[in-house]
């Protein structure tokens, strides 16, 4: 399997907790919260291990919640590099209302990166780069974080030789025609940012998402759909990809599972046609799990050989 490492700017320690019901003015007594790493990047190479494959997680780290964030990192056993950072890494709260089912996620903006902070991490990217075939840089950009930074990213895996998947969304998004990225990850919403407005038809998705291969946006472009499975854009077209029906517990992780298989499997030398449609086997395998839990292995695998039959 070839070498993958993920970036993550903006991590956070995502804390997760159930209550009877959320009423406003009221003392809500929630169940003892659980801890897990979160942020794009960190969330793929978390995934990735789930699956059976190894990487390695470039990230920030600032203030008790870093080290916190560090440790939860050694214990699920992920080959970690960070880069300190003054301020203090933000910490998530998702709730889940167990009277209707509902779940209600709250995201914090994350600490100001400054310049020598955010310079530090790509230097320790560059360095990481020599020795990696892909690299994942996954999440929101920070405060304090140029809009250019993953067109940075792409610029040091261009030199390197190394393969670059890009999921993030609102700055992140502005990537300049020509930055050298091999493929990009939107969702639907993300797409109509690159677009500029509403997505009615399958054909302005297509013609959008055609558009940013065309204009040396990437080279190739996954737009992730949810139960919908994904369209795949490359110079010879639109391809639509089914996904597997399943039941919907939680939504969360979906995303980051999807990048995680299909940069698994491109690691290990399978077509992008097949990596993408193990990513969306992936992504629909974590909606069957409960919470913020990522994809699992058995599931993914399963729903896998399904889509093959």
């Amino acid at each position: 399997m070839k070498r993958i490492i993920t970036v993550t700017v903006n991590p956070a320690v995502d804390k997760y907790a159930s209550v009877q019901k959320i009423e406003p003015d009221r003392k809500l007594r929630c169940t003892p919260p659980r801890f897990e790493p979160g942020g794009g990047g960190l969330n793929v190479s978390r995934a990735i291990m789930k699956l059976g494959g190894t990487s390695r997680a470039i990230t920030t780290a600032g203030g008790e919640m870093g080290r916190m964030l560090l440790e939860l990192l050694e214990e699920e056993g992920i080959e970690t590099s960070s880069t300190a950072v003054q301020g203090q890494t933000r910490e998530n709260l998702t709730l889940y209302e167990e009277s209707t089912g509902e779940q209600f996620r709250f995201g914090m903006p994350g600490p100001s990166i400054s310049r020598d902070e955010w310079e530090m991490l790509l230097v320790e990217v560059e360095s990481a780069e020599l020795a990696s075939d892909f690299i994942v840089a996954s999440g929101s950009l920070p405060r304090g974080v140029p809009e250019n930074f993953y067109s940075r990213i792409a610029e040091i895996a261009g030199r390197s030789g190394s393969k670059m998947i890009l999921d993030t969304s609102g700055a992140g998004l502005k990537i300049s025609p020509g930055a050298g990225i091999y493929m990009i990850k939107p969702n639907r919403n993300e797409l109509e940012q690159f677009a500029g407005g509403k997505l009615t038809t399958l054909k302005e998705m297509e013609s959008t998402a055609y558009g940013l291969v065309r204009n040396a946006k990437c080279q190739i472009l996954v737009v992730s759909l949810g139960p919908e499975g994904a369209l795949l854009v490359s110079e010879e077209g639109p391809e639509w990809i089914s996904g597997p029906q399943v039941e919907t517990i939680s939504s969360i992780g979906a995303g980051d599972s999807m990048v995680a298989g299909i940069v698994m499997k491109l690691a290990q030398d399978h077509p992008v046609r097949e990596a993408v449609k193990f990513g969306v086997a992936c992504g629909a395998a974590a909606v069957m799990t409960p919470g913020s839990e990522l994809c699992r292995k058995e599931d993914a695998f399963k729903l896998y050989k399904g889509m093959l039959s």
